[in-house]
């Protein structure tokens, strides 16, 4: 067995554990047991490795037991990762006081202003804990600011359609706070290498959302800070909903497309400065985790910054492809070090499962097509339309593995994704390019960053014509009430599936 192999399932028992813990709690009699099992296989699997069978030949299952029992330690790492999870939830010190009353708190803000038409949310650390606060418009606060807060703290709610509580316990929020009396005590005078690097980070953020603005006009100007910047609260709820119904709500998403468009910019710089390819591949490292650390860390930045070092890594190396392998193991580390994120978080189930389609599946379909063509029309399709069709193909075997999540967690389905993606998703690479050129230009010199975004802005009128065109009452369906039972048997049946095509067609599965 590989030693990626072994990797591979020791990350499958460490999201299996948490998974088992988040789903029915696992007893700690249980979780004693499990451990002494773990350990036990372990030593006799190393134990084996020294005996002999009879004939003189070595135990053939020795490195078989010995993974065993370190997936089954796995298993029990991922159950004990929930749990202290779950401890930290029931004994945060600030959520003992949600619905006591009024109280007086001081505290900094621990991160960028969340910034609305007529409102804004402020994060605030007191101590351990952290709280949302809903305020005003103005006055503005920043990072590292101390203020002191006088209101009442609350529970989140849980709405019928949207569980908000959940939404805020996978970014450790467990209370909420709405306008206040807030007084600022204190201008961000406490810094460390990391606060200090964290808050020039935001400035530049700022100059760049600034200069978006002079360049584009609202509604261009609102999904561009969401394309580069990760703003998506600046994205009015109209658009949203037109993103939603044509299914391209991953465009205004951070995602390893424009990290890896990002990371193809800087890297062509530096190579153009006449850095030496391994240099220019480290000055782009550095630029994804400023890039993610920019866009305010959210888990589908984090997500789309490993994909992309990823990416350079397989440049760097000569090797394009990514294996599942990678793909599973970023996953469970994600996972380990926030285990909320496998339930409460659709994004990195969405994320996820789309790439599982696009290994598994794409090839799959992209192959059949080709078939049927030849079978029926005796054409062979040529190299030079292969692009088209596999943007066809992606987004399907991306939309066949995440829709019964998508129909669980929001109830509609668009009937015109596959159409919208292939209109849109061609563009996207030069929208992100002259976007972010244009903005940087734009810092320097207004007028070169108009001249810059003149490309940017007929590209971002095409793509809202085609939202407005495909945005119609009759382009999606609602599905109401769907169980989780549905989901976990329509995925049990999509694996399954899935397993026997790549298998009948000589694909390894694991």
């Amino acid at each position: 067995m590989t030693p990626s192999k072994i990797l591979f399932f020791l990350c499958v028992s460490l999201t299996v554990g948490i998974f088992f813990e988040s789903v029915i709690k696992i007893p700690q009699t249980l979780l004693w047991a499990f451990l002494l099992a773990g350990i036990a296989t372990v030593f006799l699997g190393v134990i084996s490795l020294h005996t002999k069978c009879a004939v003189g030949h070595f135990i053939c299952l020795e490195h078989g037991v010995t993974v065993a029992g370190f997936c089954i330690l796995f298993l029990v790492l991922g159950i004990l990762r929930t749990q202290i999870s779950e401890f930290d939830i029931a004994n945060d010190e600030l959520s003992k006081f949600n619905g006591q009353g009024e109280v007086v708190l001081i505290g900094t803000i621990s991160d960028e202003s969340d910034v609305r038409d007529s409102s804004q949310k402020i994060k605030v650390r007191i101590g351990d804990s952290i709280i949302l606060v809903t305020t005003s418009r103005y006055p503005e606060y920043k990072y590292l600011d101390e203020v002191r807060i006088t209101g009442k703290p609350e529970t989140p709610e849980v709405f019928d359609d949207f569980n908000y509580k959940n939404y805020l316990m996978k970014d450790h929020v467990y209370s909420v706070m709405g306008f206040p009396k807030i007084e600022l005590t204190s201008q961000g005078h406490k810094h460390n290498i990391f606060s200090y690097t964290y808050e020039k980070t935001l400035f530049i953020k700022q100059k760049l959302r600034k200069s978006i603005q002079n360049n584009f006009l609202p509604p261009q100007s609102s999904i561009l800070r969401g394309i580069i910047l990760g703003d998506k609260s600046a994205v009015s709820q109209d658009i949203k909903d037109k993103f939603r119904i044509t299914g391209l709500s991953h465009i205004i998403a951070v995602s390893g497309m424009h990290v890896a468009v990002l990371s193809s910019i800087i890297m062509s710089f530096l190579l153009a400065l006449g850095l030496w390819r391994k240099h220019a591949f480290y000055g782009a490292v550095i630029f994804i985790f400023s890039y993610v650390i920019l866009v305010g860390s959210p888990s589908s930045a984090i997500r789309a910054g490993i994909m992309g070092i990823i990416y350079l890594s397989g440049q760097a190396l000569g090797r394009q492809t990514i294996s599942y392998r990678i793909i599973v193991l970023a996953g469970a580390s994600m996972l380990l070090f926030n285990p909320l994120l496998l339930f409460y978080d659709v994004g990195f189930q969405l994320s996820f499962l789309a790439i599982m389609g696009l290994i598994y599946l794409e090839p799959l379909i992209r192959n059949l097509i080709k078939f049927l063509v030849d079978r029926w029309f005796k054409v062979k399709i040529a190299e030079k339309y292969e692009n088209i069709l596999m943007m066809f193909t992606v987004t399907i075997s991306a939309q066949v593995f995440t829709l019964p999540i998508i129909i669980y967690n929001f109830g509609t389905v668009s009937l015109v994704s596959p159409i919208t993606n292939i209109l849109v998703v061609p563009i996207i690479y030069y929208v992100i390019l002259f976007g972010f050129l244009s903005s940087l230009a734009g810092i320097i010199w207004v007028a070169l960053g108009w001249l810059v975004a003149l490309p940017c802005y007929f590209l971002m009128k095409y793509f809202l014509w085609t939202i407005e065109l495909f945005s119609k009452s009759w382009a999606y369906k609602t599905i109401s009430s769907v169980s989780w039972i549905w989901v976990f048997v329509s995925y049990a049946g999509l694996f399954c599936v899935t397993w026997f095509l790549n298998k009948r067609y000589k694909r390894d599965f694991i």
